[in-house]
């Protein structure tokens, strides 16, 4: 179960198409549950994927609410009758989909992926904060186990009184993310004088704080370049207009992108893992990002990159300007960048993810509890 599909590109929509890729190499069997939407395809990886009545929300359109009842969805799963039901991202069709779980004494397997509560301040709702809060903690007590993407993630939850939480990562892609990516050509066009190019790649939207790039747009010797589109383009490229802005971008093409750069900033600090870092890691990329999230669990400072206090755009100024101004500790960093991604490919994140299906298929014992909660 999912609450969002393709024709949507987002972390979640990746993680599900990865996992349906490694379940289908490793012969299990699936089917896959997501909102309606005119383009969603009839299969994925081989497994049929159904469909439920779904309306657009209309504070952010890539989110879709869902309309269909638990008890047609305990039809479905009564049907269907799997080993465990896997929630990702659960909010309202994945709510029903644990509630269903739920009657039918199913393992459940929750995927917390996305910081509602904190995205609800971002949009001017702070006051939506607790209650959202509140809404996340009925939702994951619910399911058998949650698994959040990162350790502040994990320990975020527990304070909330989320119970049986472990930790989960997401994979990279490491032979599509490669150093070897790398283009000149695309440097000529992007830096015709020679500039050391500082990246972002995601969505351009208020929650990623994209803005707080414009303190290094008049950096000596570097040029900033923005791979992303969402609702805040045109403003940012009001505030940015010596950036280059090359829209979204996926496959190969981004790849080759992100590998010619020389440097990379990811300064949202409501991101509970960083899809995106690992990216920029795996291609080689130093990485510049707030202390928070799952940046806290991805870069290690002095050695693949650094961390800034949240909020310090001064500090944030001044590691880039020493890394433009450095190219060989950028080099010393960006040995280190693909190194400490190399084993977390996709393959290696699914396997964990069955291990923690397995274990969610067996009686609970207090030991487990108590190991969750570490």
């Amino acid at each position: 179960m999912t609450e969002s599909f393709l024709p949507q590109v987002n972390g979640v929509v990746n993680s599900v198409i990865r996992l349906a890729e490694h379940l289908r190499r490793e012969n299990h069997e699936a089917i896959i549950v997501v909102p309606d939407d005119a383009q969603v395809p009839a299969q994925c990886a081989g497994f049929d994927v159904y469909t439920l009545g779904s309306i657009t929300f209309p504070l952010y359109t890539d989110v879709k609410l869902g309309l269909t009842p638990s008890f047609v969805i305990e039809r479905l799963l009564s049907d269907w009758a799997p080993d465990v039901v896997h929630v990702a991202a659960p909010f309202i069709v994945g709510h029903n989909a644990l509630l269903a779980a739920a009657r039918l004494s199913l393992p459940t397997v929750a995927i917390y992926q996305t910081d509602i509560p904190s995205f609800a301040g971002r949009y001017g709702l702070g006051f939506l904060e607790a209650l959202a809060w509140h809404r996340v903690r009925d939702i994951h007590s619910l399911a058998t186990l949650t698994l959040a993407p990162s350790t502040q993630a994990r320990d975020q939850l527990i304070a909330h009184g989320v119970p049986r939480v472990a930790i989960w990562g997401r994979g990279v892609d490491t032979e599509l993310f490669d150093p070897a990516r790398r283009r000149d050509d695309l440097r000529r066009q992007w830096a015709p004088q020679g500039q050391t190019l500082i990246g972002y790649m995601g969505r351009l939207a208020p929650e990623k704080q994209v803005s707080d790039l414009t303190v290094l747009a008049d950096l000596p010797g570097a040029r900033l370049v923005v791979i992303g589109d969402g609702p805040s383009q045109a403003a940012l490229k009001a505030q940015l207009p010596q950036a280059v802005f090359l829209g979204q971008l996926s496959g190969l093409d981004l790849a080759q992108a992100v590998a010619s750069l020389d440097l990379f900033v990811h300064p949202g600090e409501l991101e509970t893992f960083g899809q995106a870092i690992q990216e920029a890691l795996a291609s080689g990329l130093p990485v510049l990002a707030p202390a928070r999230g799952g940046p806290l669990d991805l870069v290690q400072p002095g050695r693949n990159g650094f961390l800034y206090p949240p909020g310090d755009l001064d500090r944030l100024r001044r590691q880039a300007g020493d890394l433009v101004a450095d190219p060989a500790q950028r080099q010393v960093l960006a040995l280190a960048a693909r190194a400490s991604v190399a084993q977390r490919t996709w393959p290696h994140l699914c396997d964990q993810l069955l291990d923690h299906y397995r274990s969610v298929m067996r009686p609970w014992s207090a030991g487990d509890l108590v190991a969750d909660r570490r």
